[in-house]
Parts: C-alpha cells; sequence; structure tokens
C-alpha cells in the first residue's frame, strides 16, 4: 500500500507541481514567466527529483526516460497555455463580455477541452510508463525522499493555489 501511495504522489509531484503556477489564462501569465523562465524550472523540478532520489549507477540508466518525459509534457503544457492565452486575448478584443459570451460555441469549447485532456492524458501516460522501471528498483530510503519531497511539494502546490484564488478575489 505504501508503495502504491508513494509512486502516485510521486506521479502527481513530478507531472503537476508546476500547474499551480501554470493554469492563469490571463495574458499577466504570460509575461510573468517566458519560455526561458518555463525551461529553468523545468531543469529545476528535473535537478531536484533528482538529487532527492540519489541514484545509484545501476538506476542511472532509467533516468534519460523520466528526464525526457517531463521535459515533453513540460513543453506540451506550455503550447496549451500559450494557445489558451491567445485564444482568451482574441476573445477579449472580440466586443464585450456579454457579446463574447452570446456568440460562444459549446460545441467547440467541449470539443478544444477534450483534445487538451487528451494530451494531458498521453503525456501523464508517457510519463508514468517512463518511472515504472525505475520505481521498481528504489531502495526503501529513496522511495521514503521521494514521498517527502511529495509532500513539501504539494504543500506548495496548496499555497500556490489559494494564493491565485485569493487574487482573484482580489481583481473581482
Amino acid at each position: 500500500m505504501v508503495k502504491i501511495v508513494a509512486a502516485g504522489l510521486t506521479a502527481l509531484f513530478v507531472g503537476a507541481s508546476p500547474l499551480a503556477y501554470a493554469q492563469s489564462p490571463s495574458t499577466e501569465a504570460s509575461e510573468r514567466l517566458s519560455v526561458v523562465d518555463w525551461n529553468k524550472l523545468t531543469d529545476l523540478r528535473i535537478d531536484l527529483v533528482k538529487a532527492a532520489l540519489q541514484l545509484t549507477p545501476d538506476q542511472e540508466k532509467y533516468w534519460p526516460a523520466i528526464e525526457n518525459a517531463i521535459r515533453n509534457r513540460a513543453k506540451d503544457r506550455q503550447a496549451r497555455i500559450a494557445k489558451l492565452v491567445e485564444t482568451v486575448g482574441k476573445r477579449s478584443d472580440d466586443g464585450s463580455p456579454v457579446e463574447t459570451l452570446r456568440n460562444r460555441d459549446p460545441v467547440n469549447f467541449l470539443q478544444q477541452r477534450a483534445e487538451a485532456l487528451a494530451q494531458r492524458s498521453a503525456d501523464l501516460k508517457k510519463l508514468a510508463d517512463a518511472w515504472q522501471p525505475l520505481y521498481r528498483t528504489l531502495s526503501p530510503g529513496q522511495k521514503q525522499r521521494m514521498a517527502a519531497l511529495t509532500i513539501f511539494v504539494l504543500r506548495d502546490m496548496t499555497d500556490a493555489v489559494e494564493h491565485r484564488r485569493l487574487q482573484s478575489d482580489d481583481e473581482d
């Protein structure tokens, strides 16, 4: 049971930690983090996880696939956010908010949302598949460090989401 929880939390950490900071569709979000900043954050996340694991030489052979999956997932996330920012920007240029809502196509919205979720699902599956061989080789100490890191990151994510919610409430 502990192994399943640790694996799930590890996947959640690696896959979701930047989401708390990345989901704002406003143009302010795109101004806050450039592509270079996103890449630096991804590099830091990768370095943090690798440092926490303290991989053995035998385990190192599994790491490139995990790093590649993390980077591809981050790149796809950046593309989705850029598309969202562009879409929101176009809608705000089209006229008043009431007019925008009147002309909204709910079927198109559902299709776009389904495509985005399918991409996220595929990326997460690739990440889980990349982690599986390495996870089998982790020692109990490595699994414990990952669990501790995951708890720390989840707490940080919760704080970031709460901060964004409060900012949103303040703007309203």
